[in-house]
């Protein structure tokens, strides 16, 4: 993080409001606040934060429904901050976008390593190393690590941030099984090994706007084990 980030707090426990707040601003960062989840849109137009901390228990707002819209509108990280701590709640909210859900009550160096994960994976900093190929097709996909695009059947495939970082992480490594673990660590970052229902939900993702009915498998599925990438021989 740097003090051009900006972080959108949606959120009505003043009390946890003024601890983000406080926290953030001590780091430097712009805080932007909104105690209802309206206005949200018009904020995100205008100050273009760098991250959404969203609660999900908004008054008169459902927080999913603003989870998706949001998404729709913007590659914004969205973290989520809820004190739902259901597995199905998890997971509807990766579902509709969100790149992280964290549980009520959280510790604030944790909340801050998620934001700084979050946005390691919406400002990527380039390979050390020069890949073998720059570009990588699997049937009609074609993904340019340089230009970091995507397209299928020469229609560009808008992807999420995280679901960029996903499926380069499986494309640079053509027939090879990754394990959850390897996924989950380079993607989300150290820590989140454990959390299988991430990587499941986003290679979901990836397979919904990349395979079609007809197509190849793009994405491999090793039970209890990882996934393998289908690319086109060179």
């Amino acid at each position: 993080m740097d003090d051009r980030t900006a972080v959108l707090i949606v959120e009505d426990d003043r009390n946890i409001v003024d601890l983000l707040r406080s926290n953030l601003l001590a780091r430097g960062h712009r805080v932007l606040v909104s105690l209802d989840g309206t206005g949200v849109l018009d904020q995100l137009e205008e100050a273009d934060p760098d991250i959404v901390l969203l609660d999900l228990m908004l008054p008169g707002v459902d927080g999913f429904e603003l989870c998706k819209t949001v998404r729709e509108r913007s590659d914004v990280g969205i973290i989520v901050l809820s004190a739902r701590r259901g597995e199905t709640d998890k997971i509807r909210a990766l579902n509709l976008g969100a790149d992280d859900y964290l549980t009520k009550p959280f510790g604030i160096e944790e909340l801050l390593a998620r934001i700084h994960a979050t946005l390691r994976r919406s400002r990527p900093a380039k390979p050390q190393h020069a890949e073998a190929t720059s570009v990588i097709t699997a049937g009609d996909v074609r993904i340019d690590l340089d230009a970091e695009s995507v397209t299928k059947a020469g229609r560009r495939i808008h992807l999420t941030p995280t679901e960029y970082a996903l499926l380069r992480e499986l494309a640079i490594r053509p027939g090879k099984l990754v394990s959850h673990s390897t996924l989950l660590r380079r993607v989300w970052g150290p820590g989140y090994e454990t959390q299988t229902e991430y990587t499941r939900v986003y290679v979901a993702r990836l397979r919904a706007k990349l395979e079609g009915k007809d197509s190849t498998e793009l994405i491999v599925t090793e039970p209890r084990a990882g996934y393998r990438f289908t690319a086109d021989a060179t």
